[in-house]
């Protein structure tokens, strides 16, 4: 066991990280409920900027192209991640090759996954817009939602689905009663964090969304925004997504805890 002094000193180092991580963020939540137009320079207490940003049109409609493409690449993906998970896990003969084409997408940097993306639609002269945004997440989102529900299915008694076969069950009849209940945990926890990975995504949006205010998502219209410098206005709509985001990956983080201990 360490001693007192050893333990302090861990406490501090810990301390200090977390200050490094936390307290900018803490201080963008505190300034978006500044009442002063300056980004920095604390006045009073107000919910204004929150208000004005409901009036925003450009942040509106920016808002609901990030919710149609986080939605559709999240569907898209929990079904294909869900289906392949499945497949490998029913394979008999294990293949590195396989588990490192699943999941390459995952260690591939943005900006190289972006650009091939960009290579591969242009080469397909595929027109640009939020459809090309939506097929670039479903990249990425289905080696994560694959990876939580494979962790399920590696404790899965696949006892069950024989004996559901013996009782007289069909194919479906044994998906849907037997195979889906156990499993819909991992399921909704690799749905919400493709949901949330797709909220947040920039590099990838920029790349793949083409020209026109059509496709512009929320993060690129705070990138937008900022080339212009930093109002509350966007420390409001940074907190908002980041409050969103916390929420979905802590639902996320719970559901797959539930997971590996059932």
């Amino acid at each position: 066991m360490p001693d007192s002094g050893a333990g302090r000193l861990v406490l501090l180092i810990l301390a200090a990280v977390f200050a490094f991580l936390y307290v900018p963020i803490a201080v963008l939540v505190g300034l978006s409920f500044n009442a002063s137009g300056l980004p920095t320079a604390w006045t009073g207490f107000s919910t204004r900027w929150y208000a004005a940003l409901l009036q925003n049109g450009e942040i509106l409609g920016a808002a609901r192209n990030t919710l149609i493409v986080a939605a559709a690449s999240t569907a898209i993906a929990t079904l294909l991640g869900t289906a392949l998970a499945v497949g490998v896990e029913l394979r008999r003969r294990r293949s590195r090759g396989i588990e490192a084409l699943i999941f390459a997408p995952m260690i591939i940097p943005d900006i190289v996954l972006a650009i091939a993306l960009l290579s591969f639609f242009s080469l397909l002269r595929i027109p640009m817009g939020l459809h090309t945004i939506v097929m670039a997440h479903v990249v990425f989102n289905l080696a994560f939602v694959c990876a939580v529900v494979r962790a399920r299915l590696k404790s899965f008694d696949w006892s069950i689905v024989e004996a559901s076969s013996d009782l007289g069950a069909s194919l479906v009849t044994t998906w849907v009663r037997v195979v889906l209940p156990v499993i819909a945990p991992a399921i909704v926890a690799g749905a919400l964090l493709a949901f949330t990975l797709s909220v947040d995504e920039f590099i990838i949006a920029f790349f793949t969304a083409g020209a026109g205010r059509a496709s512009i998502t929320l993060p690129m219209q705070v990138y937008a925004m900022i080339r212009f410098g930093v109002t509350p206005e966007i420390n409001a709509l940074a907190t908002l997504v980041m409050g969103a985001s916390l929420v979905a990956l802590a639902l996320a983080q719970r559901l797959n805890r539930r997971t590996l201990g059932a």
